[in-house]
């Protein structure tokens, strides 16, 4: 192990203590959200510095054998000691693993629920087509996983399609966090094919874009100023029913200062309509600060995964060769009608994968 993660990992043992220290202090524990935060910082250092224990104790035991090995001219304890260092050698070697991975920050985000956006780009008629595919794959991969999906606001296209949609995605809460299994999914995703509504068989490209927001907790949710909003309610359209389409049950919700816009109407009531809009505006403001910090960051440190910004062309639908291609890992697939069934799981543990490489990469490089 390289000497520069062994003093991170010696420092956590002296937070460790620092944090044992501090929540048994009254005054922390007084202080219920303080005591909160440390308690969780408490139990993650805790299975690290525990681990790195084990670590340490599996050096000492490499060791030993290695010297019984030298000095005993006994065949049987010459034995026994070749199979100890065989040993821990393997422990020693998943033990580093373990440890670099839970090195890695944890991003508090990655375990909430999210929003999920998609609106159709360039392209007309075939771009509202290609948010419908694209809503259907994320809906399959939701169902694949058991997470549970609502539709807050949608703007169907009149040949089919969408040129908007918000879903709301809700995972098990002992399962992976959403956000973190999706938030790689925001940027621009550009289709290749030949559209229904071309006579002579030429290839057109369209584009989408997709933003995976995390839902804040109630706690944490940015404060709305009523002063700065602009409710309007209006009659739903589309399917939903006789009520729903002849009483003014859907909400927008303006954000004045930032022209940041919300709207509600999948639910008969104008009240859950507007608590749900207040939700994505909230989430969508959050979002808005997030990448604001990001892009200054990003100045001074490009990240291979990029920022999840709308502008950013993430990945490519070549329908011809059946072919997916995500350009920031140059991941290529060809099982372009299986992915857009549903099966994401490739793609997501991809970029999963080469942002805690990127992680790593950075811990020990001392950033």
């Amino acid at each position: 192990m390289k000497p520069s993660l062994r003093e991170q990992f010696d420092r956590l043992a002296l937070r460790l203590a620092e944090l044992d220290a501090l929540l048994a202090d009254p005054q922390v524990s007084a202080d219920l959200p303080r005591w909160r935060t440390l308690s969780r910082e408490q139990a993650q250092a805790s299975e690290i510095v525990e681990r790195y224990a084990r670590f340490r104790q599996r050096e000492r035991d490499l060791a030993a054998a290695q010297e019984l090995q030298a000095q005993d001219d006994d065949p049987g304890m010459a034995e026994l000691a070749r199979e100890e260092i065989a040993a821990a050698h393997a422990d020693l070697g998943r033990l580093e693993a373990e440890l670099q991975a839970a090195l890695i920050p944890r991003d508090p985000d990655d375990q909430r629920n999210a929003f999920l956006e998609i609106r159709a780009g360039t392209g007309g008629d075939e771009s509202a087509l290609f948010a419908g595919d694209l809503a259907r794959m994320y809906l399959r991969y939701c169902e694949r996983r058991g997470w549970r999906t609502e539709v807050l606001s949608q703007s169907e296209a009149e040949l089919g399609g969408y040129k908007e949609l918000v879903l709301r995605i809700e995972g098990e809460r002992a399962g992976p966090g959403v956000y973190g299994q999706l938030r790689f999914e925001s940027g621009g995703h550009r289709v290749q094919r030949v559209p229904a509504t071309e006579s002579q068989g030429r290839i057109h490209t369209s584009a989408c874009t997709v933003a995976v927001m995390p839902e804040p907790d109630e706690a944490e949710e940015v404060q709305l100023n009523p002063a700065e909003l602009r409710i309007d309610t209006f009659r739903a359209s589309g399917a939903g029913g006789q009520h729903i389409n002849k009483t003014d049950s859907a909400v927008r919700i303006t954000h004045l200062p930032t022209g940041l816009v919300a709207e509600c109407q999948d639910d008969r009531s104008q009240h859950r309509n507007k608590a749900k809009a207040m939700a994505v505006l909230a989430a969508r403001l959050r979002d808005k600060e997030q990448t604001e910090r990001a892009a200054r960051e990003a100045a001074t440190r490009k990240s291979l995964i990029g920022s999840g910004d709308r502008s950013d062309r993430i990945r490519t639908y070549n329908f011809p060769q059946g072919r997916l291609t995500d350009h920031r890992i140059n991941l290529t697939l060809y099982k372009l009608a299986q992915i857009l069934d549903g099966d994401l799981g490739d793609v997501v543990a991809a970029l999963q994968a080469a942002r805690a490489a990127e992680q790593l990469a950075q811990l020990e490089a001392g950033a």
